[in-house]
């Protein structure tokens, strides 16, 4: 990398707690859950609720279920992003590539503040979100437009049908299931979004779906072989169906004994893929007499990062 590199890519997570505690969880939960484009209630209303119930009781549950997969360096979404980072960095040797996340640190501010320091005046702003939804894309992009003030922004509001990206989610399925054997069913595991968001305009399940069809289209698949479904629904009102746990036991009474699943909406393994999916869901699709097989994230891998690294020097519009 140049000792003073005039153009930069700032990779976007959402974020984590710093370590598998409840004081933690609650710190990043508060911040997260505090977000009017997480939780549109007025604050007068959702604060109390938040800090006085939610919170308090979410800390210790949540931190136990961090605590299940959390690595010896710290947060999965965190060491995935910091890998992923470094890949990228290596594909673009005359940029400086960082990363950051929209809730907890790194911080974006600080990330902005290092590169007004390091005399970068173009950054590529890349939310690890493929598919755009005003509670995730839009959120990263708010507090872009708060700290970002003297650099010249390019940002990447969806990659959800980005050739590269499709390639990259297809070849790792494929040679996944080169290694493994093939499941007699594939299911695509997306977080989920209340539904009113989605009544509101919010594009983010034609999203999903058009990521979905096109990655089915790549592996040959026909329409029997694969399912698309939401997961992390969260509180009492309608979210996005149809339900990934109510899809498996769908599943299981047409007697599929072995389903493989996938999560291309994240960018990066984190508690949602590794604790509720590869863990929970398998746990709850074993007492029905079937194997639910986890194919991971992207992450790291090199096809990743050229899809990344190529994205971002479109957006920027040079091959450099």
């Amino acid at each position: 990398m140049p000792d003073t590199p005039e153009t930069a890519l700032l990779l976007v997570n959402l974020g984590t707690p710093s370590e598998p505690t409840p004081k933690a969880v609650r710190r990043y939960l508060g911040e997260f859950l505090g977000d009017p484009r997480v939780v549109p209630i007025p604050r007068l209303l959702w604060w109390p609720l938040l800090h006085g119930l939610i919170l308090p009781l979410r800390g210790s549950r949540s931190a136990e279920k961090y605590a299940q997969v959390w690595l010896p360096e710290g947060s999965p979404l965190a060491v995935h992003t910091q890998r992923l980072a470094a890949a990228v960095q290596a594909r673009l040797p005359q940029w400086r590539v960082a990363h950051a996340m929209r809730y907890g640190e790194p911080a974006l501010a600080d990330a902005f503040a290092r590169m007004r320091d390091e005399g970068v005046r173009d950054v590529v702003v890349l939310p690890l979100y493929p598919q755009y939804s005003t509670t995730t894309t839009a959120s990263v992009a708010d507090r872009v437009r708060e700290q970002a003030d003297g650099l010249r922004l390019h940002f990447v509001d969806d990659y959800s049908a980005d050739a590269g990206w499709i390639a990259a989610v297809a070849a790792s399925i494929r040679d996944w299931r080169a290694r493994h054997g093939a499941g007699e069913h594939l299911l695509f595991s997306f977080h989920g979004l209340p539904q009113r968001v989605a009544d509101a305009g919010d594009p983010y399940p034609r999203r999903c779906e058009a990521s979905v069809a096109a990655i089915a289209a790549a592996l040959g698949l026909a329409a029997g072989d694969w399912t698309l479904s939401y997961q992390s629904r969260f509180g009492r009102e309608a979210w996005l169906e149809p339900a990934t746990d109510a899809t498996l036991r769908k599943l299981a009474a047409r007697g599929a004994r072995r389903v493989d699943v996938v999560c291309p909406g994240f960018a990066v393994d984190c508690l949602e893929t590794l604790e509720e999916v590869a863990l929970g869901y398998a746990r709850g699709f074993a007492r029905l007499g079937g194997e639910l097989r986890y194919i991971p994230c992207l992450n790291a891998d090199a096809a990743h990062a050229d899809a990344l690294a190529a994205l971002a020097r479109r957006v920027r519009g040079d091959g450099a």
